[in-house]
């Protein structure tokens, strides 16, 4: 058993954690990234290449594959199976050809099924990947396996695009100007496309590109790839990109400015003031997007608004830390890898959500991209308005580097300075820091094959009264094969280190969490692949005594028919650091020092995504603080009229029972959702939340018209109610425009 060390000692012991730290930053550099050294000139898939040459006559995008050039494109066939198994040729069959004019990069894919319907969830752009039959393109122009672009679309012709990043990630939030359509027949779909090379960015004279292309086949089961990819990984893996090689270097866009302006008007009511406080709303601003380059690109906002932006969905909030939720403004997304990968999902130095929200943005500009193959640049700076003691103008600069070394890692420096302006005593007294700098180094680590990835990262904050104790270390290591998925993940946070742009729901502490998962695969029956997997997290003060520990214990189950079903049971001990109302609805807070431990079990399923009525449900029973017990039923239903109708309803309810004073406590979030695609243009979103702990209701609608590619009419309406007794709090009404102009 751990015994508790004096606080005297607890330099000591930090000294020590981070001496272990270096040494662990070490030991994988030397016997991981040195061997991937001898491997860097030539990735996995070098050999399969797709030959690009000039259209040879227009190509029109309409689904039909009757254009002469077609005939002369290269062709890429024979896709591999990547799931339900990766050891043979695609059951169904993909044909992709690609071609190029001084403007666009076309492509156009002829995707054959088994007789019968495809399966989509609506029109909705940017959809679900495991819902839909799709093709997608995944595209590394710089062919440095790690930054890239992807385009695609599901088989009723919604489109999908986003900026890859991490070496398989996408973000579905970027969005650009291009065209495509879908055609369907009784044995295929075709999707043909054109993408503008002003859309996307890349480093002129480069011949090879990485590139790869997706399908998933939900009649069939099967996701497959033209180049191979190991089942375990996503298709999206640049690590497993063929090449696209053109016969010439690409064309260099011309002068290619953007300008994107916007205009609105609105109302908006507040019931909860007498008389009720009417505000009326007519604003104009916009975005200027500038190609310095082909790879970097000058960012320019003036007056931005976000209101079509979907409010965030609601969750239940019984956890003794502040909430995360992600960032979905279109003018914080290009590139906001360089900035919002730095950290771990709850060490982030950098969240761009604490910027603008609540408060007016005056203007703002980022200069980010590519300098050269290996090195990448952000650079951005935003200013908020004055409006009040606790809300005085700020300035938040952004400085981040990326440079790639060996086979696909990359070291990262990035240096974040939040200034209040006009400084004075008011501001202090309402708790505003003058100043808070941030400053600090990451390696992320990602072998040729990306079955070893890790990262470790050393920040340290800077503010005027807090000093000593104030920097983050942390690292991870991550063996990943088509069995095994073991990893090790250690933290430390030091109790002054304050990141006020980041995001740090907790400080002063070490972490401690190894994880590991084993999978089967049989070769027949109902299941493609099932296993168990188990992690440990260990949160100790600086003093290293225990505050925190859970055990996890899960068997997973992964069905041919892409359903998952998964049994697990847990161990929790907490020591509480602070007042905590364990229902957190005002009650009475369990005092700090307070010990508490319990076990618990529960349940997930998610139905196969073929079907037109999905379900999806979790459970979890078990011990709670103060020696309760806690039940909680999460559910979704949904139905679909593909392509056009998706309806779903999901709940949350949560029974808890503890001794006096919260006695017995039970809430529902309850929240229904309907989507309507009248076409693959032409939008409306409609959702409700009912949320018992937080006693509120809240309606969300948005109609949405892309009346021209990249220009939007947007109108969104808001409503906020009490729910007992049922009275309006506050209604939102806003109408906008948006325009897409290349000058």
């Amino acid at each position: 058993m751990l015994q508790p060390i004096k606080s005297g000692n607890s330099d000591l012991i930090i000294r020590t954690y981070t001496a272990f730290s270096s040494c662990f930053l070490y030991f994988f550099i030397i016997f991981f990234i040195c061997p991937n050294s001898e491997v860097s000139a030539q990735k996995k898939n070098e050999s399969y290449e797709l030959k690009l040459k000039p259209a040879t006559s227009e190509i029109k995008i309409d689904g039909v594959m009757n254009d002469p050039a077609w005939n002369d494109a290269d062709l890429a066939s024979n896709f591999f199976m990547v799931q339900p198994m990766d050891t043979s040729f695609a059951k169904v069959r993909t044909d992709v050809k690609m071609a190029y004019d001084k403007d666009n990069l076309y492509i156009i894919a002829v995707c054959y099924h088994e007789p019968g319907p495809y399966f989509v969830e609506s029109l909705r752009r940017d959809f679900a990947f495991g819902k839909n039959d799709n093709f997608l393109l995944f595209m590394d122009p710089f062919n440095d396996l790690t930054n890239g672009f992807s385009f695609g679309s599901n088989a009723a012709g919604a489109q999908w695009d986003g900026i890859m990043y991490d070496g398989s990630k996408v973000d579905l939030s970027w969005d650009n100007k291009w065209v495509s359509v879908v055609k369907n027949y009784s044995d295929r779909w075709v999707f043909e496309a054109a993408i503008p090379f002003k859309s996307i960015r890349y480093k002129p004279g480069i011949t090879r590109w990485g590139i790869n292309f997706s399908r998933m086949d939900l009649k069939s089961t099967e996701k497959s790839s033209w180049a191979p990819v190991p089942r375990q990984f996503a298709t999206a893996s640049l690590a497993y990109t063929g090449s696209l090689v053109w016969d010439q270097p690409p064309p260099v866009p011309g002068q290619n400015i953007s300008v994107i302006p916007y205009t609105l008007g609105g109302i908006s009511n507040n019931h909860l003031v007498s008389p009720i406080l009417r505000d009326h709303r007519g604003e104009i601003g916009g975005d200027v997007k500038v190609a310095i380059n082909s790879s970097l690109n000058l960012d320019l906002t003036v007056n931005p608004d976000y209101s079509q932006v979907e409010v965030d969905r609601q969750v239940p909030n019984l956890d003794r830390f502040e909430l995360f939720f992600p960032e979905r403004r279109q003018y914080f997304l290009e590139n906001g890898d360089l900035f919002a990968n730095f950290g771990y999902q709850n060490i982030r130095p950098f969240f761009s959500r604490r910027i603008g929200l609540g408060v007016p943005i005056q203007y703002g500009a980022r200069l980010s991209g590519k300098l050269n193959k290996d090195l990448r640049i952000s650079i951005m700076n935003m200013q908020t308005e004055n409006t009040s003691a606790s809300e005085p103008a700020q300035n938040f600069g952004v400085f981040a580097l990326q440079r790639r070394v060996f086979a696909r890692s990359n070291i990262g420096a990035i240096v974040i300075n939040k200034q209040s302006l006009n400084f004075d005593a008011d501001n202090a007294a309402a708790g505003v820091s003058k100043y808070n700098r941030v400053a600090g180094l990451e390696y992320n680590l990602a072998s040729a094959n990306n079955v070893w990835t890790g990262k470790a990262v050393t920040m340290k904050s800077f503010s005027p009264d807090k000093k000593g104790h104030d920097l983050m270390q942390a690292g991870n290591l991550r063996y990943w094969t088509g069995n095994w998925d073991l990893n090790w993940q250690h933290e430390y946070v030091g109790r002054n280190y304050n990141a006020e742009v980041g995001y740090v729901p907790r400080r002063g502490y070490i972490n401690l969490s190894p994880q590991a998962s084993y999978l089967f695969f049989p070769k027949s029956g109902k299941l493609v692949s099932h296993g168990p997997k188990f992690f440990t997290t260990n949160y100790f003060d600086e003093s290293f005594k225990r505050t925190d520990n859970t055990n996890y214990l899960a068997y997973n189950m992964n069905f041919r028919s892409r359903a998952t079903f998964s049994v697990w049971g847990a161990s929790d001990y907490v020591k509480l650091l602070r007042p905590f109302d364990p229902t957190n609805a005002g009650i009475a807070t369990l005092p700090t020092g307070s010990e508490h431990s319990w076990k618990s079990f529960g349940t997930e399923f998610v139905s196969r995504p073929q079907s037109l009525y999905t379900f999806s449900f979790s459970s979890r029973y078990g011990g709670y603080y103060s020696n309760g017990t806690r039940l909680n039923i999460t559910t979704e239903f949904g139905y679909r009229f593909q392509p056009y109708v998706s309806f779903a309803l999901s709940s949350s309810y949560n029974d808890i029972k503890l001794p006096h004073p919260w006695n017995n406590r039970q809430f529902w979030l309850v929240g229904p959702r309907l989507d309507v695609t009248m076409t693959n243009k032409l939008f409306f979103t409609g959702f409700v939340q009912y949320n018992e702990q937080s006693d509120n209701i809240n309606v969300n609608t948005r109609l949405q018209w892309r009346y021209k590619p990249a220009s939007d009419i947007f109108l969104v309406y808001t409503d906020n109610y009490l729910p007992s007794p049922f009275a309006v709090k506050n209604r939102f009404l806003v109408l906008k425009m948006t325009y897409w102009w290349n000058m």
